[in-house]
């Protein structure tokens, strides 16, 4: 069964930072056109696949990880490197809550008024895209570290 929880786990990281990963490069791209309707509809789909995939594979991670660590006969609490990718784990979620998709809303409204209105204000888009860049590299690196923990396991 451990094999089988820890294959499951990795499958779900890589789900879940593969499209964190995706959604920025998607953004970007489409913030190379400054098309406000072309950015909406970009955002609508980070969104969309954060619901599909980034939240699913949050619970697929904690469920797999916490299984695979019990038949593993590991004390999740007491075993250093997976205490602190919990933590990190955590501290990205509430950085995805707090700021993460509070601006993906801010940045898909701003382009929709912007492309039903005809007047889009790119600066203030790219000021706000650059305030949800910096956030989502915080809410990507703190799992990308708890990764490099569960693979290395140092001693902690």
């Amino acid at each position: 069964m451990y094999l089988w929880m820890k294959l499951l786990h990795v499958l779900a990281v890589v789900m879940f930072i593969g499209n964190i990963v995706t959604g920025v490069f998607w953004h970007r791209h489409a913030a190379r056109t400054r098309n406000p309707r072309l950015l909406a509809h970009t955002m609508d789909g980070v969104i969309r696949s954060d619901r599909l995939f980034t939240m699913p594979g949050v619970i697929v991670i904690i469920a797999t990880g916490v299984l695979a660590a019990l038949a593993g006969g590991l004390p999740l609490l007491r075993t250093g490197w997976i205490l602190w990718t919990i933590v990190l784990f955590a501290i990205s979620g509430l950085v995805f809550m707090a700021f993460v998709a509070p601006l993906q809303r801010r940045l898909l409204a701003l382009a929709q008024a912007g492309s039903a209105q005809g007047n889009f204000d790119y600066g203030a888009y790219a000021r706000l895209a650059r305030r949800w860049e910096f956030w989502g590299a915080v809410a990507l690196l703190t799992p990308a570290a708890g990764l490099a923990l569960m693979v290395l396991k140092p001693v902690l």
